[in-house]
């Protein structure tokens, strides 16, 4: 009988083996699956841990559980999603609650799960076992409930003839209605947009709400922000003994103060702005060892003289984190007795304030700061078209008085500062933002791209200069501070950029330290030709976000080594917290940080950062449904558009004239299998070859606006009302359709 001849051994693998292997898997790995799959043993287990150490240690691949491996942003094996509606054929989609990542998140599918008569439904948050399917869609296979759907439900009524009634959600994420039982509506009306609490328990069927408040009507002035503010659990309304104490306010005293109220400090905001935290004023340095060189000041209002660790007001400004700016209103992050009084910088009235005096040479370098409380009074409340109108010679009543002694020292300065800007290479994205006009009952008159001046820049980079001052001082002083970090892209996001440049025939350097300058030097190249809006889209999608910490990794995007917010503690608590720590560290007197609070700066700086991150996506819905109201009775109408986004599912298409979004379902381009490639940012049509890609011009013609959602789907020029839908769902959800 012959022997049978043992498995032959094999050599250890190469990292690029064991990194082809793992991006292989649907989930993650254990060095047993690995060792196994190259028949190691022995002495050739530990060289194989050297290897994933490497791997990981250079971005390659990230460690789970159990000392598991997967590629970068994998998905954890068993985690807890939300349920956040269903698509087009009912399939139950997911979000993972842990996702704090950039970009879109992956794409989860829930598998089917029943326990006796319940099942989950659309806001059930379930403990999953996630695997990888295809690309980045994963399906979630339940192992148990863990939170029911939110408490609350936000929506529109609809009465039913008898007795009872629907509630339409306002969220484009919940796909079906909720049903209110006779009895339970609250004496609410058809058209009323009402907020209603879910009843428990979940039988087969809509899920049922008892309505609890009556919000207006849905279309009524300012019902739009109102939308947004519950939708994403905005506080709106301060406590009695906050508001109390805000009456209570009066002016600061001069105690610790130096007096700045002779220097024409100004103030220079857009036409709408509501509050006025940060004023400016610059002269040519007088010293005659910097000749060319110039003294510049940032004043800021001293919100940490009224805001004081632990009181009502402080208490309420860390739950909100920041005011939230919508077009028809302000949700301040401080009572109008301070937001619009003794924290706005009115002309011509006495403020307190935190200012930061710094020298610059001719080079815009800085050479030295000093930080000092003061008391101001401004020389004038300016717009920023008001400052660069005067500076192109067009001055008015106001600003013609200013233009020599405060208005060109001002534009000296920035110039000085845009040259050691540009030396330095920050990041220069060029991403238009949506302006939203409405009248006082709340129509929209318009919306446009808002427009941006030399004097929107001399603001900006004044500010960052006083930002870097106070984050340079408090380590000086050895005080805590709250950094505002920005990470370097992931080596994944680099990779994945690298590949789209290169198929535009534009290399982005490899195996050196990533600078924006290198950055700056593509966007150049494609600067005013076919590829610089899908260039500079497809390079903001590869950027990380920024966040507030007390760990300073730098700025990357303004390729600084230290900087922190402290320009608007008016609206931003992180801004607050630097106050009170140069108050401290200064000896400036009152309102200085607690003592031993230092442990607590983590945890402060991931609430901020969540805050921040609310506050964005609910302006981001309002100017959404006010943009879909505005063209809700153009349905049909043909626009210029762009594609801004790719997806498995789907085009995304911004509007040329509005910057109006919405999307092409991929079921309504021309007939063809629509594969997704991730890397060019493209839907290619696998029998005709047709392409659709990021930053692409299209003709599209508008067949659905939905002002409750703020959603709007569009169809190309000439599709027709209806095309076979091509299902693009991974593999296992095909159900044997091509």
């Amino acid at each position: 009988m012959t022997k049978p001849k043992s498995p032959k051994h094999k050599p250890i693998p190469s990292k690029q083996e064991v990194l082809d292997f793992i991006r292989s898997q649907p989930g993650h790995v254990g060095k047993r699956e690995l060792a196994r799959a190259f028949n190691l043993k022995g002495a050739d287990k530990i060289m194989l841990k050297a290897v994933l150490k490497e791997l990981e240690g250079e971005g390659h691949v990230q460690r789970g559980a159990k000392k598991r491996f997967a590629r970068p942003g994998a998905l954890p094996e068993v985690s807890v999603v939300e349920i956040t509606g269903s698509d087009a054929d009912g399939e139950l989609l997911a979000r993972l609650v842990a996702w704090d990542q950039d970009g879109r998140p992956p794409r989860i599918y829930m598998a089917p799960w029943r326990k006796g008569e319940l099942t989950v439904g659309v806001g059930d948050k379930v403990l999953a076992k996630l695997r990888r399917v295809q690309g980045d869609a994963y399906e979630a296979k339940p192992i148990r409930v863990v939170g029911e759907a939110r408490a609350r439900v936000l929506g529109v009524f609809e009465a039913n003839p008898d007795g009872t009634g629907r509630i339409r959600p306002t969220s484009r994420k919940e796909r079906s209605d909720y049903l209110v039982p006779k009895g339970e509506t609250g004496g609410a009306e058809a058209g009323e947009l009402v907020l209603g609490d879910l009843l428990p328990g979940r039988l087969y069927g809509l899920r049922q709400v008892v309505i609890k408040e009556r919000l207006g009507r849905m279309g009524a002035p300012k019902s739009v922000s109102l939308v947004a503010i519950h939708a994403n659990d905005i506080p709106f309304e301060f406590p009695a003994d906050a508001l109390t104490q805000a009456k209570k306010s009066g002016p600061a005293t001069m105690e610790h103060r130096v007096d700045l109220r002779d220097v024409p400090l100004v103030t220079i905001d857009g036409e709408d702005a509501r509050d006025f935290d940060d004023a400016v004023w610059a002269e040519p340095d007088p010293d005659p060892n910097n000749q060319g060189g110039w003294h510049c000041l940032v004043a800021i209002a001293d919100v940490s003289w009224y805001v004081r660790p632990g009181d009502a007001l402080d208490k309420e400004a860390f739950k909100r984190g920041n005011s939230v700016y919508f077009p028809d209103r302000v949700v301040p992050m401080l009572p109008e007795e301070l937001s619009n009084g003794w924290c706005s910088l009115r002309p011509n009235e006495d403020r307190g304030c935190l200012a930061v005096r710094f020298w610059l040479d001719k080079d815009g370098n800085k050479r030295r700061h000093k930080f000092v409380r003061a008391m101001m009074r401004s020389a004038a409340r300016l717009t920023y078209t008001q400052v660069q109108k005067a500076k192109d010679g067009q001055t008015d009543e106001l600003t013609g008085p200013l233009l020599e002694p405060v208005i060109n020292p001002l534009y000296g300065a920035w110039k000085a500062l845009q040259a050691a800007r540009e030396k330095r290479g920050v990041l220069e994205l060029d991403i238009p933002e949506r302006k939203v006009d409405i009248d006082a009952e709340g129509k929209v008159l318009g919306i446009k791209v808002r427009e941006r001046f030399d004097s929107h820049k001399l603001i900006e980079d004044f500010m960052i200069q006083a930002n870097v001052c106070a984050a340079e001082e408090l380590e000086r002083v050895h005080k805590p501070c709250m950094y505002r970090i920005h990470d370097q892209p992931s080596l994944e996001k680099l990779d994945g950029l690298r590949e789209f440049l290169r198929s535009l025939d534009l290399s982005l350097p490899k195996g050196q330290v990533l600078r924006p300058a290198q950055l700056n030097q593509i966007l150049e190249k494609v600067k005013d030709g076919p590829n610089e809006v899908l260039v500079n889209e497809v390079m903001l999608r590869s950027q990380a976000q920024a966040v507030y910490s007390p760990e300073n990794i730098g700025h990357f995007g303004l390729a600084l080594a230290r900087y922190a917010h402290f320009t608007s503690p008016i609206r931003r608590y992180a801004d607050l917290l630097v106050h009170r720590a140069l108050v401290s560290g200064l000896g400036l007197g009152e309102g200085g940080l607690p003592p031993d609070c230092l442990p607590e700066f983590p945890g402060w700086g991931e609430h901020i950062s969540i805050t921040e991150r609310r506050a964005a996506a609910a302006e981001r819905e309002a100017v959404d449904r006010y943009v879909t109201a505005f063209l809700a009775d153009r349905v049909g109408a043909t626009f210029a558009a762009k594609v801004s986004g790719v997806t498995r599912f789907g085009l995304f298409v911004t509007l040329a004239d509005t910057g109006a979004d919405g999307i092409i379902p991929i079921g309504t381009l021309p007939e063809d299998f629509y594969v997704h490639d991730e890397v060019h940012h493209c839907l290619v049509g696998k029998r005709t070859r047709k392409t659709f890609q990021l930053g692409q011009l299209l003709q599209v013609v508008l067949h659905e606006a939905n002002p409750l959602t703020g959603s709007m789907v569009f169809q190309l020029e000439g599709s027709g009302p209806r095309v076979r839908a091509v299902s693009r769902k991974p593999a296992p959800y095909r159900r044997g359709r091509r």
